[in-house]
């Protein structure tokens, strides 16, 4: 009987009716992988306009840590460095190829001398191995072997670590691309805002005089105002220098006097004038930051460019 019962499995597992053990598939994860993209994705944005703004108002003598910027605001930056012009895209393009080769060569050269390393290691090893086989196998020797005959590139701890170094130097290549291309176009934005050439708009600021202690009298602009009850720290020359130089003047080409907002944030306004067109590459223009009225008795006209002359 029992005979009987293995011939008839064998005839239905040959004829195919005993059904194989299903194999488990891996479907692969995609909303992990797309997640785990636009995280680092999300990473590099921030970083990259974090580095273009400090760059930015560094160049002005201002921490950024001290502006209480909007932190979405530090997303949409990286376009003006990546896409800001066509100088910016060439960059962006050449820093992708470097940064490809860059990666790829510190890699090579990594598992180059991790190879080199290993080889060397297996070298000593060798006349090792030989006599303790020849050898009584006693506890001692049994050691020995094992330590002789261990292979860290199968370790599941040396993979792991491997791999975790690869991926440190990526990153690594990466942030320091990031970083300089962010910095540079923040440091060439400044420039470019503090001269001639400012994208920034020209600034008008109307405010009583008790609350100022700089600027002309719209009754009378050639009367300085008066410092009566005033006391100051810090360098006087840096007060004298802008004290007369308060009004927006183009009439000297070679060294007009263009007064722009920079930024309006908690509660303050910070304007410097423009700098000139013959001003040194390490120059940089003061800025003022004055506190906005909370009364309503202050006026801040922007214009995109200084008013013109109207005709008779």
């Amino acid at each position: 009987m029992r005979d009987l019962r293995v011939s008839i499995y064998s005839i239905y597992h040959l004829r195919g009716f005993v059904s194989p053990t299903p194999e488990t598939t891996k479907e692969p994860n995609i909303l992990g992988k797309v997640a785990s993209v636009v995280g680092l994705l999300g990473a590099a944005l921030f970083f990259t306009g974090w580095i273009y703004r400090w760059s930015y108002f560094y160049f002005f003598q201002l921490e950024i840590t001290t502006l209480d910027l909007p932190a979405q605001s530090f997303f949409i930056v990286p376009l003006q460095v990546f896409l800001g012009d066509g100088w910016a895209i060439l960059k962006t393009i050449v820093a992708i190829l470097f940064t490809a080769i860059a990666i790829y060569l510190t890699l090579w050269l990594i598992h180059t001398i991790g190879d080199a390393i290993g080889e060397k290691i297996d070298n000593l090893r060798s006349p090792i191995i030989t006599p303790i086989k020849k050898r009584q196998q006693s506890w001692l020797s049994r050691q020995l072997k094992s330590l002789t005959e261990f292979s860290y590139a199968e370790f599941n701890s040396i993979k792991f670590l491997r791999s975790l170094l690869d991926e440190i130097i990526i990153v690594f290549w990466i942030l320091i691309i990031l970083y300089w291309l962010a910095r540079w176009q923040g440091t060439i934005d400044a420039r470019r805002d503090a001269g001639q050439n400012s994208t920034l708009p020209v600034i008008t600021l109307v405010a009583p005089e008790n609350r100022l202690p700089l600027g002309r009298k719209l009754e009378n602009e050639f009367i300085n105002p008066s410092l009566k009850g005033y006391r100051i720290i810090g360098d006087r020359g840096l007060f004298r220098n802008i004290l007369g130089q308060e009004q927006t003047d183009t009439t000297n080409p070679k060294n007009p006097i263009i007064w722009r907002l920079l930024m309006e944030r908690g509660g303050w306004i910070y304007l410097f004038p423009a700098l000139p067109p013959n001003a040194n590459p390490n120059d940089r223009p003061p800025v003022l930051a004055i506190q906005e009225s909370t009364l309503g008795e202050q006026l801040m006209i922007l214009s995109p460019d200084v008013s013109k002359k109207r005709s008779p």
